[in-house]
């Protein structure tokens, strides 16, 4: 039997955060995560405890159990005759539990460039085009180069200037999700101010009701 990945949802959209911010993209969304169980009743003990995402199952829109040749068909599909290759957005959950060399290498013979977007606690597979690395406090970062990191802020015992030397295009700082959202965000374009090697990235796709 074909090797299969579990897959939360796949859908076509704008990229609503980090430096990609505003391009078209299909997300692929994968399920599981090695930070958190995704179940609510496990947050308070979770290592990464705020996390805004529903990566849990396969119960999401054109979510299921797929080949690498399904979920290519899935993706050329959604593109349809649109100009340009298509670019889809590995995600999750931590999509690096599941992707692997193999996948990678089959999604650019079909013509697709592919970024992930990852805590960086598993190191990538080669040919990534776009590696955005989202460090978590009180994990172990393995993979420490890329194009973007990208650090949600405030986070306790996780200081950004840390990371100001590892080999990464683009340095964004996130606000944090929260109730506490209009503080985050303060504090955010306060530390970008103070430290112009950094970016805000903001979830502009919340903002405008997008997945």
């Amino acid at each position: 039997m074909s090797h299969t990945y579990k897959i939360k949802e796949i859908f076509y959209t704008i990229q609503g955060e980090g430096a990609q911010t505003g391009r078209p993209a299909i997300f692929v969304r994968f399920s599981g995560c090695n930070l958190w169980s995704g179940r609510e009743e496990d947050r308070a003990n979770a290592i990464c405890k705020f996390c805004d995402t529903d990566f849990r199952d396969t119960n999401g829109e054109r979510g299921g159990r797929y080949t690498t040749d399904e979920i290519i068909g899935i993706v050329l599909s959604l593109w349809g005759k649109r100009s340009g290759n298509p670019f889809i957005v590995m995600t999750g959950g931590e999509p690096l539990l599941q992707l692997d060399q193999e996948f990678v290498d089959s999604l650019h013979v079909s013509g697709i460039e592919i970024a992930i977007e990852t805590n960086g606690t598993i190191i990538a597979p080669k040919g990534i085009d776009w590696i955005c690395v989202s460090p978590k406090a009180g994990t172990e970062i393995v993979q420490r180069s890329g194009n973007e990191l990208k650090i949600v802020y405030p986070q306790k015992d996780l200081d950004p200037l840390e990371f100001r030397d590892w080999d990464f295009e683009v340095f964004s700082i996130q606000p944090m999700y929260s109730n506490r959202l209009a503080e985050n965000t303060q504090a955010s374009i306060d530390f970008c101010m103070q430290h112009p090697q950094w970016t805000l990235s903001l979830q502009t796709h919340k903002m405008l009701g997008l997945p």
